[in-house]
C-alpha cells in the first residue's frame, strides 16, 4: 500500500492497481451484480471519488480489470514457461504445457472474466468494448501456447491442434465453475497430452 512519503505518481499507480485487483476479486467471488464501483472502492480501501477519478464509469473499470487480468496471466505464463523448460523433451513436457493451460482456466482470473463475458452477451455497449480485447487475448494466448509446445504454427494441423487444446482448456474451466472437477480434469489432461504429443510428432 502506498504511503504519504511516496511520490504522487506511485500512489496513483498503487491505487489503480488495488482497484483492479479488487474488481477481479469481487467478480470472481460475488459475481457481476455485486461488482459495482462503490463495492470495489470499499474493498480496495479507497473512496468512491478516487475510484471514479481513475475509472469514470463501471465499463471503464471492468475493461481495465480485463486488461489487468490479461497482463497478470501473461506474467504467469512466462513463469510457467521457465518451469516447463526444465522438463525433459517428450510427452512429459507436452503434458506440463497442457496442464498449465488448463489450470489457467480454473483460476479466479478466469472466473472473473466469465462474469464479464456472460454480462456482455446481453449488453451491446459492453460487448463492443470486450470483443476486441478478447480477440487480442486469444491471439496472444495461441502464440504463447505455440511457443511453449515448440511447434510450427504455419503447419495447419499444428495450428488447429493448438487451438483445440485452448478450446479444451476453456471447456474444462467452465466445467469447474459449479463443482470441483479436478479428478476428471486430470485424467483428461493426461489423455489429451498423449494424443496431442503423438499428433504433433508424427511425420506428415
Amino acid at each position: 500500500m502506498a504511503t504519504p512519503h511516496e511520490p504522487k505518481q506511485d500512489r496513483s499507480r498503487a491505487t489503480r492497481q488495488r482497484l483492479l485487483g479488487a474488481t477481479i476479486d469481487c467478480l470472481a467471488e460475488m459475481g457481476w451484480a455485486a461488482a459495482t464501483v462503490a463495492v470495489v472502492a470499499e474493498r480496495a480501501g479507497v473512496s468512491r471519488g478516487a475510484a471514479q477519478h481513475h475509472f469514470p464509469t463501471r465499463e471503464d473499470l471492468i475493461t481495465g480489470a480485463l486488461e489487468y487480468m490479461f497482463d497478470t496471466r501473461m506474467d504467469q505464463a512466462k513463469a510457467e514457461a521457465r518451469t516447463v523448460a526444465d522438463v525433459a523433451e517428450g510427452v512429459g513436457r507436452t503434458e506440463a504445457v497442457v496442464a498449465g493451460l488448463v489450470e489457467s482456466y480454473t483460476s479466479p482470473l478466469f472466473k472473473a472474466a466469465l462474469q464479464v463475458w456472460t454480462h456482455a452477451a446481453a449488453d451491446p455497449v459492453l460487448r463492443e468494448r470486450i470483443v476486441p480485447l478478447e480477440a487480442k487475448f486469444g491471439r496472444v494466448a495461441h502464440r504463447r501456447a505455440v511457443e511453449a509446445l515448440g511447434v510450427d504454427d504455419s503447419d495447419p494441423v499444428a495450428h488447429h491442434l493448438v487451438q483445440a487444446t485452448l478450446d479444451l482448456a476453456r471447456g474444462l474451466g467452465l466445467a469447474d465453475v459449479l463443482t470441483d472437477d479436478s479428478a476428471r480434469r486430470k485424467e483428461i489432461v493426461q489423455q489429451w497430452s498423449a494424443t496431442l504429443h503423438s499428433a504433433l510428432t508424427t511425420p506428415r
